[in-house]
C-alpha cells in the first residue's frame, strides 16, 4: 500500500455541481489533468477549464440518452488498477489505459425524484444512476490508490490535504472517503429498494426485508435521563413527515421526552375532525375535548386534570388565537403545538423563553410506514393504529340501547383511549374526557384511578360512559363504572365472562356496546 500517491489524473462526472468550479480552479494547481462527461465537461469548459471527454478516451460515444458512457474498459481499467500489483500495472500498459488518481461522482437525485407526489415510474427509472454507482464503488474499492469523493462538503479538505503534502491525499483520507462513499451507494440502493417494493402489490401481511436509511436531525441534550446519550433521526426513504417535518417556531430545542409526548400528543389530535385540545404528559393525555370553540376545548381538556398539566405539552387541531394564548400563558407547558399562531397569540406565547411553539405538520402528513420498536436483538414492527373502527361492527350487547349522547360520547372516547396506556379506562361525556386511568397492572384499579382523578378535579361522573381499551375480565370494571355514576360502557367483548359482564350492565340498566376490536398501547 503506498501512503504517498500523488494526483495527476482525475475523472469528474457529477450532477450537483455546487462549488465544483472552484474546487478545479483549486485543484489545477496540482497540474491535473481532467476527465468529465457530458454536462459536467461542458460547466468545467465554460468556466476555462480544459477537459478530456470521456468518449475521446474510451473512442466510444454515449449512447441511449447518455446511459452507457464510462462504464468501458478504459475508465474502469484506470480505477481499479492495483498500483501495488506490478503485473497489473503492465496489463493496463499493454492496453494503453492510463491510471485514474481521484474520481468524484454524485448521483442523479432519486432520493428527490421519488419524494415528488406526482413522480411517474418511468421518471424514477431514469433517475437511477447505474454509471455513477460502478465508479464510486470501483475507486472506494481501490482507495489505496484512488480517492474518491462523492459530496461537495469534502472539497474543502481534500484541497487542504492537498496543499499541506505537496498534491498527494494520504491513505487515512483516502480511507475516509472511500468509507463515505460506500455508505452513499448504500444509501441510494436503500432508497431504490424502498421505493420499488411499495410500487408492488404484494398480499404479505408484512415485508419479509424492511430497509432502513436514518440521517440524524440533531444531537440530544440527552435521552429519557440525563445519564443516556441520545439522538433524533429521520427516516430518509420516505417524504419528511410527523415531527421531522414540523416546524419549530420559538423556544429551545425539543427533549428525547419531548420528541416522544410530542408524537403521541399530535397523534391522537389528528384523529378529531372537530376542533379539539390534547393536553399530554409522560406520554398520556391527561385531558382532551372537542368544541366548536377551541378556547373553550381547551377550558374543558385542563379540568381533567389541571395538576398533571403543569409540565405538560398541548396539542390542538386548530389555530390558537389570542383568547387562547392568554389562558396558556398563565401555565407552565413545555410545548404547543398547532397546526398555526395568530400574529397576537405568538406575541403572547413568545414572553415565556423556554416554552416550545411548534407548527403542526398537514394531518395527512402525521404518520407513514410502520410503527417500530426496539427490543433486545431485533424491532417488532406494525401498522400505526390510526383511523376510527367501523361503526358498523359496534354491536349493543344489554337490554339498553345507547342514547344518542351516550353514542356521541362512546365515539369521543374510543379515539382517546387509543392513546392511552394500557391497562387503559376512561370516562368521558360527549366532548370532553372527565377521569382516567392508565397503565394498571389491573382493569379494575384503572377504574378506579380514573374515577379518582376526576374526583380530584371536582368532576362529576354521574350520566358518564366508560371506555375500556380491551375487554373487562370480570364484572368488577364494571361494577366500579355504574359505582361511579356511569350510565354506559363501550368496550371490545371477547372474555369467557362476557356474559357475567352484560349481566352486570343489565342489573344496573346501563348499555353496553362491543367494539369488536381493542386498542392496547404498551
Amino acid at each position: 500500500m503506498d501512503n504517498n500517491i500523488k494526483i495527476k489524473r482525475v475523472l469528474i462526472s457529477v450532477y450537483d455541481k455546487t462549488g465544483l468550479a472552484e474546487f478545479v480552479k483549486k485543484l489545477s494547481v496540482f497540474n491535473v489533468e481532467i476527465i468529465s462527461t457530458g454536462g459536467t465537461a461542458k460547466h468545467l469548459q465554460e468556466n476555462g477549464f480544459k477537459v478530456t471527454n470521456v468518449s475521446e478516451i474510451t473512442g466510444f460515444p454515449e449512447i441511449l440518452g447518455g446511459r452507457v458512457k464510462t462504464l468501458h474498459p478504459k475508465i474502469h481499467g484506470g480505477i481499479l488498477a492495483k498500483r501495488s500489483k506490478k503485473e497489473q500495472m503492465q496489463q493496463i500498459q499493454e492496453f494503453n489505459i492510463e491510471p485514474i488518481d481521484m474520481v468524484i461522482v454524485n448521483l442523479y437525485p432519486f432520493e428527490k425524484t421519488v419524494a415528488k407526489p406526482d413522480v411517474t415510474i418511468d421518471e424514477a427509472l431514469e433517475n437511477i444512476d447505474i454509471g455513477g454507482p460502478c465508479m464510486i464503488r470501483a475507486a472506494a474499492k481501490n482507495f489505496p490508490g484512488v480517492a474518491v469523493l462523492t459530496d461537495p462538503v469534502q472539497y474543502d479538505k481534500v484541497i487542504k490535504e492537498l496543499q499541506a503534502n505537496n498534491g498527494v491525499l494520504p491513505i487515512d483520507v483516502r480511507r475516509e472517503l472511500a468509507n463515505a462513499a460506500f455508505k452513499r451507494t448504500a444509501e441510494y440502493d436503500r432508497a431504490i429498494t424502498a421505493y420499488l417494493s411499495g410500487q408492488a402489490a404484494t398480499e404479505e401481511p408484512m415485508p419479509e426485508t424492511v430497509l432502513l436509511r436514518l440521517n440524524k436531525v440533531q444531537d440530544l441534550r440527552y435521552g429519557e435521563n440525563p445519564h443516556q446519550k441520545a439522538g433524533f433521526y429521520a427516516d430518509e426513504s420516505l417524504t419528511p413527515y410527523g415531527i421531522v417535518s414540523a416546524k419549530k417556531l420559538h423556544g429551545k430545542e425539543l427533549s428525547f421526552n419531548n420528541i416522544l409526548d410530542l408524537n403521541a400528543a399530535i397523534g391522537l389530535a389528528s384523529e378529531f375532525e372537530k376542533p379539539c385540545v390534547i393536553i399530554l404528559k409522560h406520554n398520556n393525555p391527561c385531558g382532551a375535548a372537542v368544541d366548536e370553540d377551541i378556547s373553550i376545548a381547551y377550558d374543558n381538556a385542563f379540568k381533567t386534570d389541571s395538576v398533571s398539566a403543569y409540565g405538560g405539552i398541548v396539542a390542538t387541531n386548530s389555530e390558537i388565537q389570542e383568547e387562547l394564548a392568554e389562558k396558556m400563558a398563565k401555565v407552565f407547558l413545555e410545548v404547543i403545538v398547532a397546526p398555526k399562531f395568530s400574529e397576537k397569540a405568538f406575541e403572547i406565547l413568545t414572553k415565556k423563553k423556554n416554552i416550545r411553539l411548534i407548527e403542526l405538520p398537514p394531518k395527512s402528513e402525521i404518520f407513514k410506514g410502520y410503527d417500530m420498536k426496539t427490543v433486545s436483538g431485533g424491532y417488532l414492527f406494525q401498522d400505526f393504529d390510526l383511523g376510527f373502527d367501523n361503526e358498523a361492527d359496534f354491536k349493543v350487547v344489554t337490554k339498553r340501547q345507547p342514547t344518542d349522547s351516550e353514542w356521541n360520547a362512546m365515539r369521543f372516547g374510543w379515539k382517546v383511549v387509543k392513546w392511552v396506556k394500557s391497562n387503559a379506562v376512561i370516562f368521558v361525556n360527549e366532548k370532553q374526557t372527565l377521569g382516567i386511568g392508565a397503565g394498571q397492572m389491573s382493569r379494575v384499579d384503572s377504574s378506579r384511578f380514573a374515577v379518582q382523578k376526576a374526583k380530584d378535579a371536582g368532576l362529576s361522573l354521574n350520566g358518564s360512559v366508560a371506555i375500556s381499551d380491551a375487554f373487562f375480565p370480570f364484572r368488577d370494571g364494571v361494577d366500579a363504572a355504574a359505582a361511579a355514576g356511569a350510565t354506559a360502557v363501550i368496550q371490545p367483548g371477547g372474555s369467557i365472562r362476557d356474559n357475567e359482564v352484560i349481566e352486570a350492565a343489565d342489573e344496573y340498566n346501563m348499555a353496553m356496546v362491543f367494539s369488536g376490536i381493542r386498542h392496547f398501547r404498551h
